[in-house]
């Protein structure tokens, strides 16, 4: 991991965004870290986007939540609700 003082940083963001592919790149304000550039792998826009996202976060935690205190059903159960046939699988 790489930490960087803003102030000091002397290269452009893209140069930090490509060291970035190989390890994480710290940017820190006065000593506190105030950023993070991280190596994303195996990765769409959107699941990037989501990975960040408060709201979406903050559901998939009250649904965890939920699931722990309620539990859940099982994929034939929610092919039953939906109507569905289960499908042969091919291999």
């Amino acid at each position: 991991m790489k930490t960087i003082e803003m102030t000091k940083a002397p290269a452009s963001l893209a140069k930090y965004a490509r060291e970035a592919t190989k390890e994480a790149v710290i940017l820190t304000d006065s000593g506190k870290p105030i950023a993070a550039l991280v190596p994303i792998e195996n990765a769409d826009l959107e699941t990037a986007t989501l990975s960040t996202h408060p709201k979406f976060l903050a559901l998939i935690e009250r649904s965890r939540a939920c699931q722990k205190l309620e539990g859940g059903f099982s994929s034939e159960e929610m092919r039953r609700r939906l109507g569905q046939k289960r499908t042969a699988r091919k291999g």
